[in-house]
C-alpha cells in the first residue's frame, strides 16, 4: 500500500480541482500496481466530493474492488463517511466512521484510525469533545510520524470548540499543546496558526 506522504503530496485540501487533476493522473500511471491505484481512486472519490459532485464521487468508490485489500476497504468506507457528512447526512454518517475507527485499529492503520475519529467529532457533534479526546489518546501513542501530526490539528479543533463553549481556560491549555506538538512535528504554518490561536484566546480572557 502506499505511504501517506505520497498521498499528502497529491493533495492540497485548499484547491480540490488541483487534487482531483492530481489522482486521475496517479490513478493512470502504470508505475502503481492494482492496489495502489485502488487506493487512490479513493482520494480521488474524496477529491470529487470535495467539489460538491457527490453522486459522481458515490459511483467512483462503488467500482473500486477493496475485498482484498483490507486497508483499501477502511479507505472506502472512510470515504463513504465523508460523502455522506458533507452531503448534509451527517446522522448517517457516523456508523461508517465508526466502522472505519475500529477497522482501522484492527489493522493497525493508526493513520485511518484516527481520521476516522477525527471526523466523528464533526458528524457526532453532540460527542465532539469525547471523539476528540480519544483521537488524541490514539494518535499520541502512535508510532507513525503522520499520525502524531494529527495532535496539531486535535488540540486546535479541542481548543476551538471548547472556545465556543465559553470555556476560555481549557480552551487556552488545548492552543498552547497545540503549539507544543506544531514545533515538535508541524508545518511552519502550523506553529503560526496555533501562535495566532493562544494570541486570540488570551485577548478574550483578557476582555
Amino acid at each position: 500500500m502506499l505511504d501517506q506522504k505520497t498521498l499528502d503530496r497529491l493533495w492540497d485540501f485548499d484547491n480540490p480541482e488541483l487534487s482531483e487533476q492530481r489522482f486521475r493522473e496517479a490513478v493512470a500511471d502504470e508505475k502503481y500496481d492494482a492496489d495502489e491505484r485502488a487506493e487512490l481512486a479513493t482520494q480521488l472519490g474524496r477529491a470529487i466530493g470535495l467539489q460538491g459532485r457527490f453522486e459522481e464521487a458515490d459511483a467512483l468508490l462503488d467500482a473500486i474492488d477493496g475485498e482484498d485489500e483490507p486497508t483499501i476497504g477502511v479507505r472506502i468506507v472512510l470515504e463513504r463517511g465523508r460523502l455522506l457528512n458533507s452531503s448534509g447526512h451527517a446522522a448517517m454518517a457516523v456508523p461508517l466512521f465508526e466502522q472505519a475507527a475500529e477497522l482501522g485499529d484492527h489493522l493497525g492503520e493508526e493513520f485511518l484510525a484516527v481520521d476516522a475519529l477525527h471526523m466523528l467529532a464533526i458528524a457526532d457533534a453532540d460527542h465532539a469533545e469525547l471523539w476528540t479526546r480519544s483521537a488524541l489518546e490514539y494518535a499520541s501513542t502512535a508510532h507513525d510520524p503522520s499520525t502524531r501530526r494529527w495532535m496539531v490539528a486535535l488540540h486546535n479543533n479541542l481548543g476551538w470548540s471548547l472556545h465556543g463553549a465559553g470555556r476560555l481556560t481549557e480552551a487556552l491549555v488545548e492552543f498552547q499543546l497545540a503549539e507544543q506538538w506544531a514545533e515538535r512535528v508541524g508545518t511552519p504554518a502550523q506553529q503560526q496558526y496555533a501562535r495566532d490561536a493562544i494570541a486570540e484566546c488570551e485577548h478574550a480572557l483578557a476582555s
